[in-house]
């Protein structure tokens, strides 16, 4: 078996829903290396979240924006963690929801993505600074 990891740090990205994945395949180069396998990708963040979704269609990155926003609201007088700015509690629960990692099969040195998947940087700050990631890869 073989196991290969890196760490990566996007850089800043406005508040909402970014494809990444091809920042990640970039980031681990050996994911070509295995013939079958797995790789798993983790934010170290607990105000932004990963997710696989549409990679397509631009607007269904924006309806999730919507849809999270409409969901989890801002200001609500129930917070206590407020220290941070409005949208940091709520950062909070959107990440909880959405979670902080993703393991995608690796087929032939490939990600074994769907056709119409891709790997979102869901950033729920306003101001979330860049992000770190780590990828870990294993398998034959």
């Amino acid at each position: 078996m073989k196991l290969y990891q890196q760490a990566i740090r996007l850089q800043e990205r406005k508040r909402g829903f970014h494809l990444i994945t091809q920042e990640v395949v970039q980031a681990l180069p050996q994911l070509r290396e295995l013939k079958e396998g797995m790789c798993q990708v983790f934010i170290q963040h607990t105000s932004a979240a990963l997710t696989i979704n549409e990679n397509a269609d631009p607007t269904v990155r924006k309806d999730f924006e919507m849809f999270f926003n409409k969901t989890v609201r801002e200001n609500d007088p129930q917070y206590l963690h407020t220290d941070e700015g409005p949208d940091d509690m709520p950062a909070h629960l959107k990440a909880a929801l959405l979670g902080s990692a993703v393991t995608i099969p690796v087929r032939n040195g490939r990600l074994a993505l769907g056709t119409w998947q891709g790997i979102y940087l869901c950033e729920h700050r306003n101001e979330g600074g860049e992000r770190n990631l780590v990828i870990t890869a294993w398998g034959q």
